[in-house]
């Protein structure tokens, strides 16, 4: 004998246990007689029977990624073999333009305070750093020797 379609009858519990369809639970020994329930009424009282019932909800545990996320703060999976896009996809722009702007100030700063440039060469150059001039310290230093400001940049 082939099991009856249940779906109308799930369908309706659901409505009135305001659940998904996909946590009604019926019991299989009383399937014929949840098969013969066509009303809301008559779902009602197999619900009140206990016939029919809501299955608890499903939690999905964490336990994997606390132990992954654990493992990564070591600096485990981390290797090439996980990586997907270049490193510049990994890397925030704003902390790369940050330790880059840094060092050049920290350098200029550094020319200014024994006495290479003077204070206006130093504004100018780090207004010009400001704006994205330099792209590294060694473009800046390049930049010095070629416009004869400083003859070896140290």
């Amino acid at each position: 004998m082939p099991t009856p379609d249940l779906t109308l009858q799930k369908r309706l519990a659901a409505e009135i246990l305001g659940v998904g369809v996909s946590r009604i639970w019926i019991d299989p020994k009383q399937v014929d007689r949840v098969a013969e329930a066509i009303t809301r009424e008559d779902v009602k009282r197999l619900i009140k029977e206990g016939v029919i019932q809501v299955k608890p909800v499903k939690g999905n545990s964490r336990e994997r990624w606390r132990k992954r996320h654990e493992q990564r703060k070591k600096g485990r999976r981390r290797g090439p073999g996980r990586r997907k896009g270049d490193a510049s996809a990994r890397r925030d722009p704003k902390e790369e333009w940050m330790n880059r702007i840094r060092k050049i100030r920290r350098y200029l700063r550094w020319l200014r305070d024994h006495g290479i440039i003077d204070r206006r060469t130093y504004r100018r150059l780090y207004m010009l750093a400001k704006g994205g001039a330099f792209h590294s310290l060694n473009h800046l230093k390049t930049y010095l020797k070629e416009q004869g400001i400083v003859q070896n940049p140290p």
